[in-house]
């Protein structure tokens, strides 16, 4: 019920940089599809950009929408990671073929895991299509999982896998993104008086949960 209400009073800030976020990942999907015939190596500069870039988003809208959204704290955590990945990028420019899909593929499986646990929180706040949101981060925990098995993948198949993890990580970020707008929109659906019995309800609730008699019944 607390989730609930913190999303009544409040009305959670720049929805649209998970959207961004998504585009990025996707064009870059894109882009690696256009051009298979670049070698893995010459993408990371594509990597290093693109990760500092959407970790430094996320870092700032995890911030921003702490007292709003619950599992903040998730997003803080992908954005510190994302970071800090580009900056190893940075470090390493040569890093070896062979452990650069390792890293890829780590900081994608988190944030797929990420979408998935926010889906069941989409749920929990009566968003309807929350399902869609799963299956995307799904597919792209599956395609993570590929890619980190990459030594059974030829070269070209290794970029593929990497582009259509991109996409469909992508792809989540967009539905989540869309249903957070859905969210900075609930507010506004309920009427002041509604507004109003409901967080009399959280002061009995939390009254009643601090009572005295509660807490010696408990013991």
């Amino acid at each position: 019920m607390t989730t609930f209400l913190k999303t009544i009073r409040n009305t959670i800030k720049h929805w649209y940089i998970p959207l961004i976020v998504g585009l990025l990942f996707i064009a870059l999907g894109i882009y690696i599809l256009t051009f298979p015939i670049k070698t893995y190596l010459t993408l990371t500069a594509f990597f290093t950009i693109s990760f500092i870039v959407t970790g430094l988003l996320e870092i700032y809208f995890s911030i921003v929408n702490q007292k709003v959204i619950d599992d903040w704290g998730w997003h803080l955590a992908g954005g510190i990671l994302s970071v800090l990945i580009g900056i190893l990028l940075i470090a390493y420019p040569e890093i070896p073929i062979t452990t650069l899909p390792f890293v890829i593929g780590f900081s994608l499986l988190f944030r797929s895991f990420q979408g998935l646990g926010l889906a069941f929180d989409l749920k929990n706040y009566g968003i309807l299509n929350w399902g869609n949101l799963a299956l995307a981060s799904t597919i792209g925990i599956i395609f993570s999982l590929i890619l980190l098995g990459h030594p059974v993948f030829t070269a070209i198949s290794l970029v593929t896998i990497t582009a259509l993890t991109f996409i469909w990580v992508g792809i989540s970020g967009i539905i989540l993104a869309f249903n957070m707008k859905k969210l900075k929109n609930l507010p506004n659906q309920l009427s002041n008086d509604l507004k109003y019995r409901i967080e009399q309800l959280e002061r009995e609730y939390n009254q009643q949960i601090h009572s005295p008699k509660t807490t010696a019944h408990a013991v």
